[in-house]
């Protein structure tokens, strides 16, 4: 008998592909479905495809659910460092603090130029730059000015931390996530709270392949 060809994607050994991974971390970071297409240049139709197929997937009811929401991808470092680390909640220093501007190219400009401050990588409307060991993020956000810092605090173990703040009963906004993934594969993981004010802060850890 003729061997018969299986036609379309290639099966996943994980809950979500690729794609729909970094779609869902999106989403969990707050962006917008046309903020998702513009960023990964497909069309908005693409984006509530996916979104709607994530949600079949993971059997969550909404948007909402999704972003409350914590696996790490089957081949992220997280995993893997997590292994080794301490179960124990332990905030470290604080690792970056972000601030909103009109124009990110004059703003990095001024802030690398002027100010004199290392610069670390820009990508979009987002720059970084170091601190003295705690980083700095400049956000284009055109007029409107955010009134808050965000404070965002070093973790050994991002989700030992996030699961032990919220037996406390810390309200996160959003579950860890991946927001950013290094030339080097070293993973940026993020999970937003709020303090007794409604006032932002956050969590992050580094996660090297």
């Amino acid at each position: 008998m003729p061997r018969t060809t299986r036609r379309g994607r290639p099966p996943h050994d994980d809950v979500l592909t690729p794609t729909e991974w970094r779609i869902a971390h999106a989403v969990q970071h707050g962006m917008t479905n046309r903020e998702i297409a513009e960023r990964r240049g497909i069309s908005l139709d693409a984006v509530k495809f996916h979104i709607s197929n994530i949600l079949q997937k993971l059997e969550l009811a909404d948007r909402r659910a999704l972003k409350r929401w914590f696996r790490a991808p089957r081949d992220s470092g997280l995993i893997r460092e997590e292994r080794h680390m301490s179960s124990e909640l332990r905030l470290g220093r604080i690792g970056q603090i972000s601030r909103s501007v009109k124009d990110i190219q004059q703003a990095e400009a001024w802030y690398g130029g002027v100010l004199g401050l290392p610069h670390l990588y820009t990508f979009g409307k987002l720059a970084f730059f170091d601190c003295g060991g705690t980083r700095l993020l400049l956000t284009q956000n055109g007029a409107e000015q955010t009134a808050e810092s965000i404070l965002y605090l070093w973790v050994e173990n991002i989700e030992a931390a996030y699961r032990a703040l919220e037996a406390r009963g810390v309200e996160f906004v959003s579950s860890p996530h991946l927001i950013h993934k290094h030339a080097d594969g070293t993973e940026e993981w993020m999970a937003f709270f709020k303090d007794p004010e409604g006032r932002p802060l956050a969590i992050m850890a580094q996660a090297k392949p």
